[in-house]
């Protein structure tokens, strides 16, 4: 007889997978303490392009979609994680970014966080684990890129 038991990455990954709005041809790069955790129950759910930081290669652009799980963790050290991530990230990537529940002056500072790196908000959600924000890079014209 064996137990059916729910983790918190189990919870969170159905509402990342949608507001990523990836399917199982999109390459995904999973970051965070739990990118493992995550990484394998995506395989599980037929995303076998998933990779976690810890096994994701060379950064060259190769990634449509970036799941973070930044719950219990600070906003200071998401930066620096993202700066790292950014490089793995290809031109029109969606990015999902999950922390605990915010203040509302926490979550300016997130917004604030991608904007800065070039990333528009498209979509926030609120979940009995925390909540989400998903966004997409912004179009680079291929003149911009050069100047």
């Amino acid at each position: 007889m064996s137990s059916l038991q729910v983790t918190a990455g189990d919870r969170i990954i159905e509402p990342m997978i949608a507001l990523a709005d990836c399917s199982t041809q999109h390459r995904i790069i999973v970051a965070g303490s739990r990118s493992m955790e995550l990484m394998l129950e995506l395989h599980r759910r037929g995303y076998p392009l998933a990779a976690a930081t810890g096994n994701c290669g060379r950064p060259a652009g190769q990634y449509d979609v970036a799941l973070v799980d930044w719950r219990r963790r600070t906003l200071a050290t998401l930066e620096a994680t993202l700066d790292w991530l950014m490089k793995f990230l290809g031109d029109r990537v969606m990015l999902v970014v999950w922390v605990d529940a915010q203040k509302p002056a926490a979550n300016q500072s997130l917004r604030a966080l991608l904007e800065k790196r070039g990333f528009v908000i498209e979509q926030g959600m609120v979940h009995e684990c925390g909540c989400a924000l998903s966004a997409r890079r912004l179009q680079i014209h291929p003149l911009q890129k050069a100047a």
